[in-house]
């Protein structure tokens, strides 16, 4: 458990640090033999300091009060 509570604390720092994340995606829109169009959307996930500090708490926990 030792473990996850550390791999969790360092997930929800780099989470705090960052607070987004992007991707992006392709999508066809038209395919007929040689003539292809594409459309190209960049989608962005913010993510929340409340669960960037909850998940550190929860990582601590793991860590301080194993059996």
């Amino acid at each position: 458990m030792k473990i996850a509570g550390i791999l969790l604390i360092v997930v929800a720092v780099v989470a705090l640090a960052y607070g987004e994340f992007s991707y992006t995606s392709r999508k066809k829109l038209v395919d007929m033999g040689p003539i292809q169009i594409d459309r190209t959307e960049q989608h962005t996930f913010l993510l929340p300091p409340l669960l960037g500090i909850a998940a550190v708490v929860g990582g601590g926990a793991l860590i301080f009060l194993r059996k």
